[in-house]
């Protein structure tokens, strides 16, 4: 009798041991970008929704966007990170704004997410074109960050360099706050439409958007890989009355290498098979879908988010 109440209480503590070990004990911290923006918002929708389906706990933190997200992943700091695919292929690969850290491959991708639009926003009437810009206070970003990688693109297909206008390094919550106050000219936001931050400008404000189009944005598209050509629909800001052409990168959602392929297999499936709930929570969930999120990437995908699309039909690179 003895025997079989230790080996009834062994395999009780088992069971406990497993149950405890698996996908719902998971915690992961997920860095997303500045509480105006995007990144922030929607990373909150996403965690709420990898919990619910998964009861893996999300803590989604407010960052400086994604290099910082990239750089807390390689730190242990975070798990997850939301990163413009053009800013994770220079972690990569150790060019650009990676140029001091060199190449970091301590992440791995899940999936793209949705289209990020170069947003020009100005209040001077002046600024029809990327070419008004000479002379004027722009907001081009923080230094080093991919809105300023992407805001130099921009100018540099234009014909103009930081020298031709008067720059300033700005998040975009500090550019919406300039130019209600009169302090810049225009500002580039790098974000799904709509913005939060623009959105505030446009109504409280007669702030508006400055096409990226044309021979400006077919340069763009020559000279990198990771640009497309995006229509912001007419209506999207108050005041914008017709679509507005740009130019666009790619928000994906990136994960530790350390990360289990049964977690990450779980987190790929509760976001990509829940579209229709995180549309309802969040806009940008419309634009989730198998071809979104494997098109035009250039890291390699984490073996859990591999596994997900290849039972939907889909071959990735997996590292």
């Amino acid at each position: 009798m003895k025997r079989i109440i230790a080996l009834v209480l062994a395999l009780v503590l088992a069971f406990t041991l497993v149950a405890c070990g698996g996908a719902g004990s998971t915690t992961m911290t997920m860095g997303t970008g500045g509480t105006a923006g995007t990144y922030y918002g929607y990373g909150g929708i996403l965690g709420t929704q990898v919990k619910t389906s998964t009861g893996i706990t999300v803590n989604v933190v407010s960052t400086d966007g994604s290099k910082a997200n990239i750089l807390g992943i390689d730190a242990g700091n975070y798990q997850l990170g939301t990163v413009q695919s053009d800013v994770m292929d220079y972690g990569w690969n150790g060019l650009r704004t990676f140029e001091k850290e060199g190449k970091i491959d301590s992440f791995r991708v899940i999936g793209g997410l949705y289209a990020e639009a170069v947003q020009l926003v100005t209040m001077d009437p002046n600024i029809k074109s990327v070419a008004d810009l000479r002379g004027k206070k722009v907001s081009i970003g923080a230094a080093g960050s991919g809105v300023y990688f992407n805001a130099v693109d921009v100018l540099t297909a234009a014909g103009l360099t930081e020298k031709d206008i008067v720059p300033q390094y700005q998040s975009f919550a500090d550019s919406a706050d300039a130019l209600k106050d009169g302090k810049i000219d225009a500002a580039f936001i790098v974000a799904g439409a709509p913005t939060p931050a623009i959105q505030e400008l446009c109504t409280t404000s007669k702030a508006y958007l400055v096409p990226i189009d044309g021979d400006i944005a077919k340069k763009v598209m020559e000279a990198s890989p990771f640009y497309a050509t995006y229509k912001i629909p007419a209506g999207t800001y108050e005041g914008q009355t017709a679509d507005v052409t740009t130019v666009t990168i790619k928000a994906t959602l990136i994960v530790s290498a350390n990360a289990s392929e049964e977690d990450v297999y779980n987190i790929t499936k509760a976001i990509f098979d829940n579209k229709e709930a995180i549309t309802k929570a969040h806009a940008k969930g419309a634009e989730l879908s198998l071809e979104n999120a494997t098109d035009g990437m250039t890291v390699p995908f984490h073996k859990g988010a591999a596994k997900y699309f290849a039972e939907k039909g889909i071959t990735v690179e997996a590292k």
